[in-house]
């Protein structure tokens, strides 16, 4: 909120508020508890935030469809739908001040891709600071419905024959995820491997934008994608396909989405870079209720938002799952995290998991400083500074920025303070 904003409550307004309870009202509205309690005001009324048609994308929608941009100071927010995850890096690069973007909803993985210049034009590093993460769990991996007969689930490797019989006949296995490096292709290339499939010699990896893969799939263009929500349920609503298996079961409590900015504007912005932050942590607490799921779907289903059908987002908001294959399952436990189980905390140790499955696969090299680089590219303490103003519970907030030791669904262990060992222990990966 401007001071321009803020003396707008004049004098003539407060007067013609009747009670005292409306007015205490009144007040916490233009200046909410915490906003503006440690520090001054936002420097900039606005920002330009990109997300893509994802439901992890939700808690940037809600902070802008309920004011709490505006809440927190700054209500000039905008938030533009982006084409693919090229088009969100591209505007990164452009930045806002140069009609791109300032910041985004985005793959975990793609600030540090950004940052040190992996998929840029002429391979110029833009710096990015992940501020947040968004979401736990809820990706899908998805198989055409001609692969049925397979029944495949978490068990890649079931597929193993169809495949080969498909190569040998002379057709092409493709498999669809969102963009090179990021958690889509991380996700089915850690499921086909660990199905004896290597993801570079067995199959073709193409990249899709979300919105569009179930379309390419309707059409054949496809054998199996990896993809968030609504687009696995969308699939399986349309009887195109179904799903083998979520990512919550090869990793739950797994990090997915980011909330990643520029570098250069949250230094020359650093209370406006915390009052977004502040909004959209606000925003995860109100998506994690179960009484929100419905009001949250219908919001996301609009035209300007996702422009899908409110059941197909619906569904799995709630963890009730239709994989299309027969098997439904009620109250999963695997819906979208944006608040619990640390959901928003950016930990730093999961930073390291997707710096290192890069590194397994190629996007980086083996002697790459993974700490180095996630201590330059994470801002936790950004984090930690906006959890404080905005009175987060202490148990909210977690102790250390590591998560620890992770175990995976093929019995597979991730220890941050060893990466090595974790590569190690891999059968397949680049070059294997």
């Amino acid at each position: 909120m401007t001071k321009t904003t803020q003396m707008n409550i004049s004098r003539r307004h407060i007067l013609k508020i009747s009670s005292a309870a409306a007015m205490i009202g009144a007040i916490r509205t233009a200046f909410p508890s915490g906003a503006f309690a440690a520090t001054a005001g936002p420097e900039v009324s606005g920002a330009k935030l990109g997300f893509i048609a994802l439901t992890d994308a939700a808690p940037l929608v809600i902070a802008k469809e309920m004011g709490l941009f505006a809440k927190h100071g700054m209500p000039d927010v905008e938030v533009l739908k982006q084409a693919s995850w090229g088009a969100t890096r591209d505007n990164l690069v452009l930045g806002g001040e140069s009609n791109g973007i300032d910041g985004a909803h985005i793959l975990t993985p793609m600030p540090y891709l950004i940052s040190t210049g992996k998929v840029t034009q002429n391979n110029v590093p833009v710096p990015m600071s992940i501020l947040s993460r968004l979401n736990l769990d809820s990706q899908g991996i998805s198989v055409a419905k001609e692969y049925a007969g397979t029944g495949v689930q978490i068990d890649a490797s079931k597929l193993k024959e169809a495949f080969a019989a498909k190569k040998a006949a002379g057709g092409e296995v493709k498999v669809a995820m969102t963009f090179p490096g990021g958690t889509h292709d991380l996700w089915i290339r850690y499921w086909l491997a660990a199905g004896g499939i290597n993801p570079d010699k067995d199959v073709s990896t193409i990249v899709v934008p979300p919105p569009q893969m179930v379309a390419n799939m309707k059409v054949g263009n496809m054998d199996a994608f990896c993809v968030g929500e609504p687009w696995n349920e969308q699939l399986v609503n349309q009887g195109i396909g179904f799903t083998a298996c979520t990512t919550g079961e090869l990793w739950k409590g797994h990090p997915e989405k980011a909330f990643g900015m520029r570098s250069d504007w949250i230094e020359k912005n650093p209370n406006a870079a915390k009052a977004l932050l502040m909004a959209i942590m606000e925003a995860q607490q109100w998506a994690d209720s179960m009484d929100n799921k419905e009001e949250m779907a219908g919001i996301l289903g609009k035209r300007q938002w996702f422009n899908v059908p409110p059941k197909d987002v619906l569904g799995r908001l709630r963890g009730n799952i239709n994989y299309g294959n027969g098997r439904v399952v009620e109250h999963s436990g695997l819906e979208m995290k944006f608040w619990k189980d640390h959901a928003s905390y950016p930990f730093k140790s999961h930073d390291t998991w997707f710096l290192t499955e890069n590194v397994r696969w190629g996007k980086f090299a083996a002697d790459t400083d993974i700490k180095g680089l996630v201590d330059k590219v994470n801002r936790e303490d950004i984090w930690r500074a906006a959890a404080k103003d905005l009175g987060v519970a202490a148990a909210d907030i977690p102790a250390s920025p590591s998560r620890g030791v992770e175990t995976f669904f093929d019995g597979k262990v991730f220890d941050p303070e060893n990466p090595q060992a974790y590569l190690d222990s891999l059968a397949i990966k680049a070059g294997a």
